[in-house]
């Protein structure tokens, strides 16, 4: 539906009541004649039939949600129209989304549900997994540090780990790892990224994942390359920035990015706790591999947590962007000054930034990030100067393509730089 044939929320709420009955009462008399199924599970070939049918109610039931899940959005627009065809064609359970104008939250919504039972509709204040989007947020917390000489972007990290310090050998001869080259993906350390660990699995300490050891399920990390020879990405980089971040300030990594970053930047539905807590967890979407399979206890937890343990929502993360559009600009929120914001949006190695990657320039300067944890992806991306961006997070690994999709609808509604 366009902007301009828009019902009003109430309208479309009273539309939605009639029509929602009956399609309850058509899934009642399907249910009638099935064995009771849960939704999305695999069904043998023989009942192929009956799944379609329930899956075309739910789709529906799905579809008459997307405009009342979030009452804050007063008036459908056409980004609307592309989520919800986004969401029924490629079956994302849920998604939440928050548009940046004008360096303010314009439109903040959720869509669909928390999971597929299509019991709970997702809210602007569910949480959803950050994915890496967490080290951008993480960056900031350790620039921070960096603006008050507690770190620096260019010393030896092992001048300020104490627990544990990145082994030296012939690749760091010379060059040293520094927090420069963490923050750009250029500091020649291992381990592109973490799949997580299954509640009620054991999970490794900080430092058993650094070195590799059971029951951590990824590799040490180490430098295997020269640092600032190349650009690799590398979330083992950002596991040892945590380390460091803890040995510098005494304080366990969630409670410094809470006081550091999260709470001065209004992020109040946003934490960095692995395993969240029971009140938490009950504001959580549940995750979903890709064709559906849910994720054994709902999501994975990460002790990796600067590298991907954000949890947050879309609204949340427009207000961190939107902290980096202000500090740019002189109007300071972020915990950082301007000269530092310049640096992070200054391209350290192949158009990665500290902490972001980039694109464009002059007006079209774009800081982006992207993120996937098991059942979960998320995007944020901003221009710099004009105030403008989009986050979008789902509660499912999505690999049509949905999600940039939805960000090119935004930005052609929105008339973003680089559009014609």
């Amino acid at each position: 539906m366009s902007a301009a044939g828009a019902l009003s929320l109430s309208t479309m709420i009273k539309k939605a009541k009639m029509i929602s009955g009956s399609v309850f009462r058509s899934v009642a008399k399907v249910a009638g004649g099935l064995r009771r199924t849960r939704v999305g599970s695999n069904e043998p070939a023989r009942q192929s039939q009956q799944g379609c049918v329930i899956g075309s109610v739910f789709s529906c039931w799905v579809a008459l949600c997307l405009f009342v899940a979030t009452p804050a959005t007063v008036q459908a627009d056409k980004v609307d129209d592309v989520v919800a065809a986004q969401i029924q064609e490629h079956e994302i359970p849920g998604l939440s989304l928050a548009i940046i104008q004008d360096g303010k939250i314009i439109k903040a919504q959720g869509y669909g549900f928390t999971d597929k039972s299509g019991k709970t509709p997702v809210t602007t204040s569910t949480l959803f997994q950050a994915g890496s989007v967490s080290k951008s947020v993480a960056a900031l917390g350790a620039l921070r540090l960096v603006e008050q000489n507690r770190l620096s972007l260019d010393a030896d990290v092992n001048t300020k780990l104490q627990t544990w310090k990145v082994p030296e050998n012939e690749f760091t001869k010379e060059k040293k790892v520094t927090l420069r080259g963490i923050l750009s993906h250029s500091a020649g350390l291992t381990v592109h990224g973490f799949p997580g660990y299954a509640v009620g699995k054991p999970v490794p300490t900080l430092v058993q994942v650094l070195n590799g050891e059971a029951p951590a399920n990824t590799s040490a990390i180490r430098a295997d390359i020269i640092p600032g020879s190349k650009l690799r990405y590398s979330g083992g980089g950002y596991t040892v920035m945590q380390q460091m971040i803890i040995d510098v300030t005494g304080k366990p990594f969630p409670q410094f990015m809470q006081e550091a970053v999260l709470k001065p930047l209004g992020m109040t539905n946003s934490t960095y706790e692995q395993p969240l807590s029971e009140e938490l967890a009950a504001t959580t979407a549940s995750g979903y591999y890709p064709k559906g399979k849910a994720v054994k206890g709902r999501w994975h937890i990460y002790p990796e947590m600067a590298a991907a343990g954000l949890w947050t929502t879309a609204s949340d993360l427009a207000r961190f962007a939107i902290s980096i559009q202000h500090s740019l600009g002189g109007e300071s929120n972020s915990g950082i000054s301007q000269s530092m914001t310049r640096q992070m949006l200054t391209s350290q190695k192949d158009n990665d930034g500290l902490g972001v990657f980039l694109s464009g320039d002059g007006r079209g300067l774009r800081f982006s990030h992207g993120g996937r944890d098991e059942g979960f992806d998320a995007t944020m991306t901003a221009f710099a100067e004009t105030g403008q961006g989009a986050v979008i997070m789902i509660n499912a690994n999505d690999n049509s393509g949905s999600v940039n999709r939805i960000v090119e609808a935004i930005a052609q509604e929105y008339h973003w730089p680089d559009q014609p």
